[in-house]
């Protein structure tokens, strides 16, 4: 039998202070998502002054993330080359950056999807938040 990682809520919780500190550094009104490796929300939290949209954007990004394994900016960069008919693919409903896999010992176990700034700075908070657990 195999054995597989999980994130655990004090995963969880770091993930979403790192996440914080760097948007509040930044003074980014941003909604930050956190999902598990199926995409089921477990952490949700819209900042002060993020408009009411990001807080439905954010998880979307944070899903796409973890059901593909991969960062949520190659489904946008795929549908901007051209190839729009994958906006019809199945599940998939945050194909904008913002959307980072958590990758542990070569295994997606989450993602963290952020929505509010520019897409680059939100992936910069995504990132940040991921680093607090030594990804």
């Amino acid at each position: 039998m195999k054995s597989k990682v999980v994130l655990e809520l004090v995963d969880v919780k770091a993930i979403a202070a790192a996440a914080e500190a760097e948007a509040l550094k930044n003074n980014w009104a941003v909604s930050i998502a956190i999902v598990d490796d199926g995409g089921h929300l477990l952490y949700l939290q819209r900042l002060d002054g993020a408009a009411p949209i990001s807080a439905h954007i954010a998880p979307s990004k944070a899903n796409t993330a973890a059901m593909g394994c991969r960062e949520s900016k190659v489904y946008e960069d795929v549908i901007n080359g051209g190839r729009t008919s994958f906006l019809s693919a199945p599940y998939i409903q945050g194909m904008l950056e913002g959307g980072i896999p958590i990758v542990k010992e070569g295994q997606c176990i989450g993602a963290v999807g952020v929505s509010g700034v520019k897409s680059a700075e939100d992936a910069q908070i995504a990132r940040a938040g991921i680093a607090a657990i030594g990804r």
